[in-house]
């Protein structure tokens, strides 16, 4: 396997940092990964199933989301509409200098902004969400005592999985916009749902709400007792098997 540092321009023209997981030997399909909230594309879910992939002969770009990791631009300034002009942003990359992705896999509100995406990235053949929630408002749940301070000051900051982030009321208002349900019910691509019953940061109640609107062909995966970040390299390397397995029919 190889895996290469790539970079690309966003569509407001920041640098974002990706990197290309490929097989040593000939290429099945691209695909395109998007990171979990708050995340980079070096979060052990994103890493170990790019990889995995590779190893399949699947060659996925993985990249961090405006403000994150190594990508340049405020965080604070994003949002879930910006995150999916983001992967709109990566699939043109990929389509100008390798192939266009006829794969595309979000895992917990990546998800969810794959979803959001896909209509705009014409190659695509088949869709993966792990975790996702079915509204991306649902992260506003993370922000708990301080969603008060966001509404009522404009901004607050905000301490995730350790760290503190700025969030401003233009993300409550972007994320309460959306209506993923539309583009999950047109998006006329394979989907595949994987979602574990003990995930506890996104209930699996969210899994049935996508794949009830999701038209044919769609297939629902548990994850078992993975957790929401599939930590476990067991429960990622799992996953990337599957994924591997069940889009060879839509994307080779």
């Amino acid at each position: 396997m190889q895996s290469e540092r790539k970079d690309f321009p966003s569509a407001d023209g920041q640098n974002l940092s990706a990197r290309l997981d490929a097989p040593d030997g000939p290429v099945t399909a691209y695909a395109l990964f998007a990171h979990c909230f708050t995340c980079t594309k070096d979060v052990f879910a994103a890493s170990r199933i790019a990889q995995g992939l590779a190893q399949q002969g699947i060659a996925v770009l993985r990249f961090d989301f405006t403000g994150l990791g190594a990508s340049e631009g405020e965080f604070a300034n994003t949002n879930f509409s910006s995150n999916v002009q983001d992967l709109v942003a990566a699939a043109n990359f990929m389509r100008e200098t390798m192939q266009a992705p006829r794969l595309i896999i979000g895992h917990s509100l990546g998800g969810a902004a794959v979803l959001a995406a896909a209509a705009e990235i014409a190659e695509l053949k088949a869709v993966v969400t792990i975790g996702a929630p079915s509204d991306p408002s649902h992260v506003t749940k993370l922000f708990g005592a301080q969603l008060d301070a966001i509404n009522a000051n404009g901004e607050a900051s905000v301490q995730l999985a350790g760290r503190a982030f700025t969030i401003k009321r233009q993300f409550l208002l972007d994320a309460a916009e959306q209506n993923v349900d539309e583009k999950t019910a047109h998006l006329q691509r394979a989907l595949m749902v994987m979602h574990s019953p003990q995930d506890r940061t996104v209930d699996i109640s969210n899994a049935l709400h996508i794949f009830t609107a999701a038209k044919h062909p769609k297939t629902f995966v548990s994850l078992d007792d993975a957790d929401h970040l599939l930590t476990r390299k067991e429960d990622a390397q799992w996953v990337a098997q599957i994924i591997g397995a069940w889009c060879a029919r839509y994307v080779q």
